[in-house]
């Protein structure tokens, strides 16, 4: 089982421990960069993407972290997770600096604020049941580059992306009382570990 860490400088990072560890996973909360050598995936959590750039820099993070993905580190990114590796975030402030590493842009709070937070049922690519995503303040994918393969839409709009081992979703799945994502997600790494 892959070991996994989980960001936790802000954001809904218990909850995505919880869930990895419900599923067997070596789970262990990120919070130095020494970190990242002893690990086979992170998660970026859900949160405030501001913030959580600031931290990073903060603590040293960012460099670190960006080497460790473009290296082949497994990534699961959501909600702002998903707009800190956009190689463009459309409506960022002036002083956020995204990683880079997803060719995607972005849009902060592309459903619109709080109050218009929903659920919506998903199919996403190798679930065989809809999937329960949950929308807050949810960043929106205006754009997906060639490299970027599409798991799941919301009407329209992109959702749930991946590129090789980085995955990034707009929604909550740490939210929806569901493990299946999180699995299917542990899944492809035991399988690409397998299988170089």
């Amino acid at each position: 089982m892959p070991k996994i860490g989980v960001l936790a400088l802000q954001g809904a990072f218990r909850e995505h421990a919880e869930a990895f560890d419900a599923l067997g996973a070596d789970v262990v909360l990120i919070k130095h960069a020494e970190q990242f050598a002893s690990i086979d995936a992170i998660v970026l959590p859900g949160g405030e993407s501001t913030t959580q750039a600031k931290l990073l820099d903060t603590f040293a993070m960012r460099a670190p972290l960006a080497d460790a993905l473009a290296a082949g580190l497994g990534c699961f990114a959501t909600c702002a997770g998903l707009i800190l590796l956009a190689t463009e975030v459309l409506d960022g402030r002036a002083d956020q600096v995204p990683l880079g590493l997803l060719d995607v842009a972005v849009r902060r709070n592309g459903y619109g604020r709080q109050v218009m937070s929903f659920e919506s049922a998903l199919e996403i690519e190798g679930l065989h049941a809809p999937f329960t995503g949950v929308f807050i303040r949810a960043p929106r994918l205006v754009r997906v580059g060639d490299s970027v393969e599409v798991l799941a839409r919301h009407d329209t709009h992109p959702v749930l992306v991946r590129r090789g081992r980085i995955w990034a979703a707009g929604f909550h799945p740490e939210l929806a009382d569901d493990l299946r994502l999180h699995q299917l997600f542990l899944h492809a790494l035991t399988r690409e570990d397998a299988n170089p």
